[in-house]
């Protein structure tokens, strides 16, 4: 069976909005272009210079309405959508329009939690993992955690960066530490991709409605769920690219 690269997706602001794009160009050791390029500190994040952990952040494990953010990147400008909010269109690396976004958000983060201060940007992309990495997830994998739970479930609840086709079910655990081909690109997976409870949240409407952390651990004995990468050679991939395990 072939496998396929059936989606690209970036969050520009980490955990405030996801778009699906057609094509980007890899390069050698970095994450996805403009993939969490910018992150919102919490008043109570304790930042160093350059990448910081999740533990910082506004995110959606603890305001699980930030699910529900769509965006639309262009140049330094975002554009955000949310089904209870009005559109938003700033400029991240702006101070003059911090004000604006933090009125946005703040009906969308929960009152008991450390709220949302300022945008941050690093010299790289602010995942989850500390080294620069791209997600890989498979749609059989999705499929098979779907039908365990007797539910659909949106691959926009993993966050992921490239979507294959044409696996088996977690195919790709048995990757660790191979190299993977997509389109002109060459990536190394690195490590499992342990989950958290945003998982758990419908990106449709910001509520928590699946147990998805209690399905994986009882059905696999973890919570793990996609895989990191790096790129050890860049080029440009596209949707519906052919890809290989070398």
């Amino acid at each position: 069976m072939t496998i396929r690269l059936s989606r690209i997706c970036r969050h520009p602001i980490k955990a405030h909005g996801r778009e699906d794009l057609a094509s980007v160009l890899l390069s050698e050791g970095t994450c996805l272009p403009g993939d969490r390029r910018w992150a919102v500190a919490h008043a109570a994040a304790k930042l160093v210079p350059g990448w910081n952990p999740c533990s910082n952040f506004h995110r959606g494990a603890k305001a699980p309405q930030l699910m529900a953010i769509t965006a639309e990147s262009d140049g330094d400008r975002v554009t955000l959508h949310h089904p209870d909010r009005p559109d938003l269109s700033f400029r991240p690396d702006d101070p003059a329009d911090l004000a604006s976004f933090l009125d946005w958000i703040t009906p969308l983060s929960p009152a008991d939690r450390s709220q949302p201060s300022h945008i941050v940007t690093a010299d790289r992309g602010m995942t989850d993992s500390d080294f620069p990495s791209v997600s890989i997830l498979t749609r059989a994998s999705l499929h098979s955690l779907s039908e365990q739970m007797g539910t659909p479930l949106s691959a926009d609840r993993f966050r992921g960066n490239l979507w294959l086709e044409g696996t088996e079910p977690f195919e790709e655990f048995s990757w660790i530490g191979c190299n993977i081909r997509i389109g002109k690109a060459i990536l190394q997976i690195k490590e499992r991709i342990t989950r958290c409870r945003a998982t758990m949240t419908n990106p449709e409407t910001g509520i928590v409605d699946a147990d998805t952390l209690g399905a994986l651990q009882t059905a696999h004995g973890h919570k793990d769920f996609g895989v990191y990468a790096v790129v050890i050679q860049g080029g440009l991939i596209a949707v519906q690219n052919e890809g290989s395990v070398l």
